[in-house]
């Protein structure tokens, strides 16, 4: 590294954003995820004895994934070679494989590969690394905000062990405000910041337990606020929230934010409970969510969930489509949390999605037999001499329109797949039936 190098590293570190400046370098200063790195965790203890195992660390933004990686960096005799997966292609990827190959062979030295976002590699990147990890060529470090189980080809994942990380914890996040706001060197000491108690709430409602947004909004804040005549600067509520406008919401259109969601959402529904379903209509509204993906799961909620117990559901369910495909939003909303909140409060029953599902058991597991003659069309003078249509009974010609027949194939003679439910409408359906069938029985004995 040459001076002007240095030089210009020191200065960059100066300039840094606050959250680059006031990245931990060890375990002492580390904030959180004790369940991973506690004193007596098994991953502390592999990273302290240098026998580190190839791992992914997943968790949201700003819950120190690469923070520790580069702690693992420095407490390692191992080459670190830190990659993102949004730059790195498979030329790279095969360059780190044969110098860590090298490196082995003439210094007896292991490489650490660290992947930023390996969310974003791409099956045949992974396909590259895969064996070298596989041999202990290179040990992985991969961090990701995404689910390992969609995003990380099996053979590698097998080969890794899976941390989960946690979001900061509101205590967590006013630790490192403190830290920062004390810090003359790295953090914004010299500025003789005064945070008072409501400015403080309000960054941390913000940051939402990502320590990075945290000390982002602390910087912009104080750099927004002028030094009276002692030269102290007062950050408070209405500050910060001038600062940072719009809260900072944690979701992701594609990922797991997506999909944890709107099964809460879905779940709420389900459960009756009107309340969280609009909670959860809300996140995913002022997250940018399509308001179209929202309503075609409110027509598959009052398809599957409540269906025969409220026909109406269904109807405005596909109402509320409708309306939103017509006005767009941000009107469609309302008729999204009008629709929300009828299929929270109706009746349940999950009949009419179980009875489908026995059905299809039996069409994939049984013998398929032919459709019974009498319920056949007979269209031709042939068909009529194969006996089509023969013996079958007309429903309006018998009384109530209605008269038992066998419909279902010999070999399913007697299967029960739709058993009536006893919430709202479909008691009513329960009845109907019974009274068709046990009466037409003793009718017919």
């Amino acid at each position: 590294m040459t001076l002007f190098d240095h030089n210009s590293r020191v200065r960059l570190r100066k300039k840094a954003p606050l959250a680059a400046r006031m990245r931990p370098s060890n375990f002492d200063e580390f904030v959180g995820q004790e369940h991973i790195v506690g004193i007596n965790s098994i991953l502390r203890k592999s990273i302290e004895s240098n026998q580190i195992p190839s791992i992914i660390l997943w968790g949201p933004p700003g819950t120190g994934k690469t923070t520790l990686a580069n702690i693992i960096s420095q407490s390692t005799n191992s080459y670190f070679e830190k990659v993102s997966a949004v730059v790195s292609g498979v030329a790279e990827l095969r360059r780190v494989s044969s110098e860590a190959i090298d490196r082995l062979g003439m210094h007896d030295q292991r490489t650490i590969l660290f992947v930023d976002e390996i969310h974003r590699f791409n099956k045949a990147q992974q396909d590259v690394i895969l064996p070298y990890v596989e041999d202990g060529t290179l040990v992985l470090i991969g961090a990701t905000t995404e689910n390992p189980s969609f995003e990380i080809i099996s053979p590698l994942l097998s080969r890794s062990r899976v941390f989960a990380l946690k979001s900061l914890t509101d205590s967590q996040i006013e630790g490192i405000i403190e830290k920062a706001l004390q810090d003359h060197e790295k953090g914004l000491g010299a500025l003789n910041p005064k945070l008072d108690m409501s400015g403080m709430k309000s960054i941390v409602t913000y940051a939402n337990g990502d320590a990075r947004i945290a000390l982002n909004a602390l910087e912009l804040s104080i750099n927004a606020t002028e030094p009276d005549n002692k030269g102290i600067r007062y950050i408070d509520s209405p500050t910060v929230e001038e600062a940072m406008q719009q809260k900072a919401l944690g979701y992701d259109k594609s990922g797991d934010q997506h999909f944890d969601t709107i099964s809460a959402y879905i779940k709420s529904i389900r459960a009756s409970d009107p309340d969280a379903a609009i909670y959860w209509l809300a996140r995913m509204i002022e997250a940018g969510e399509d308001p179209m993906f929202i309503a075609r799961r409110l027509v598959i909620s009052a398809s599957e969930d409540i269906g025969l117990a409220e026909p109406q559901a269904l109807l405005v369910a596909v109402a509320a489509q409708q309306a939103v495909h017509f006005i767009g939003m941000p009107e469609g909303r309302i008729p999204l949390a009008e629709a929300s909140i009828y299929l929270a409060t109706a009746p349940k029953s999950n009949t009419a999605y179980m009875a489908l599902n026995r059905a299809v058991d039996d069409v994939r597991h049984t013998r398929n037999e032919p459709v019974p003659l009498h319920l056949r069309n007979a269209v031709t003078n042939l068909m009529k001499d194969m006996d089509y249509g023969k013996g079958y009974k007309y429903a309006h010609n018998h009384d109530g329109n209605f008269v038992r027949t066998e419909n279902l194939p010999e070999n399913l003679t007697d299967r029960k797949y739709y058993v009536a439910g006893s919430e709202g409408f479909e008691r009513k359906i329960g009845e109907r039936m019974k009274d068709w069938w046990d009466t037409d029985s003793k009718d017919n004995s």
